[in-house]
């Protein structure tokens, strides 16, 4: 059973992310076009559940599918789209997961959502406090429900996702938009 813990931040996510893509790209070679740290561990300072999450943008997801079995022998387990089209996702662990794959092809919409978000989180530490704090609150009120522990958190995953989209399309300060 999966329990849904959430932990103070930990300075050596990004190392282990960084060692993650460096297995991926060994196992996946030329089919990873970019990687990128995603989730709450890719956030300074965010509390979060202890899993490195990594968005790769792929060349192609035919010839990503076609990697399932090194993706395996990594330790992942492919789950095909797993409920958002055009993507694969891969978590790697069981119930003690350690690490989930997110990929794309590149150019995907997701993709820029998910850097957003991220970015957004970095750029205010007040919301990423505010975050954290309702990640705990989904922690203890779902510590074994993983569907659970998602929907306590909706309402705020959205509003801030489209906060950080608004900000993302809009010019910084004191510039003017080129005409």
């Amino acid at each position: 059973m999966r329990e849904m813990t959430v932990v103070d931040y930990d300075p050596g996510w990004p190392a282990a992310y960084g060692a993650e893509v460096a297995r991926l790209r060994a196992a996946l070679g030329d089919v990873i076009a970019r990687a990128h740290h995603i989730g709450s561990t890719a956030v300074p300072g965010l509390a979060a559940k202890p899993v490195i999450d990594v968005l790769l943008e792929v060349r192609d997801l035919g010839s990503l599918d076609a990697r399932d079995e090194a993706m395996r022998k990594i330790g992942y387990e492919p789950r095909g789209e797993y409920g958002i089209p055009g993507r694969r996702y891969y978590p790697k662990g069981g119930d003690r997961r350690t690490h989930h794959v997110h990929a794309f092809a590149a150019g995907d919409p997701h993709i820029a959502e998910h850097l957003a978000f991220r970015d957004y989180l970095r750029e205010c530490p007040d919301v990423a406090a505010a975050y954290a704090r309702v990640k705990r609150e989904a922690s203890a009120e779902h510590r074994y429900d993983p569907d659970g522990y998602v929907r306590h958190k909706e309402d705020f995953v959205t509003k801030t996702l489209n906060d950080a989209l608004g900000r993302a399309a809009r010019p910084p300060r004191g510039r003017q938009p080129s005409r």
